[in-house]
C-alpha cells in the first residue's frame, strides 16, 4: 500500500528557515545535492551550445589545417626578416 503524499506551498523564506533549523550534517548533505543539481544543469547548457548536427570531422579537419598554414606562414615570414 502506498503511503499518502502531500503538498504543500512554502515561500523561499520559509524553506531558508527550515533550512537553518536542520543539523550541520544534513544542511551539509543538502548543499552538496544543489550543488550537483547547478553543475548538471550547467554542463547540460553547456554541451547543448556545442552541440551541431554540421560539425563533422572534415569541417574540424578543414580547420586545423587553415589554422596550420596560418601559423607555418607566421613563422615563415618571421624567419624571413632575420
Amino acid at each position: 500500500m502506498k503511503s499518502p503524499s502531500y503538498s504543500v506551498e512554502l515561500s523561499f523564506e520559509q524553506i531558508v528557515k527550515l533550512v537553518k533549523k536542520l543539523p550541520e550534517k544534513d544542511k551539509i548533505k543538502l548543499t552538496k545535492e544543489l550543488e550537483k543539481d547547478i553543475l548538471s544543469k550547467e554542463l547540460t547548457q553547456i554541451l547543448n551550445a556545442f552541440a551541431s548536427d554540421k560539425l563533422s570531422i572534415e569541417v574540424i579537419n578543414q580547420e586545423v589545417e587553415e589554422v596550420r598554414s596560418e601559423i607555418y606562414a607566421k613563422k615563415k615570414t618571421n624567419q624571413d626578416h632575420y
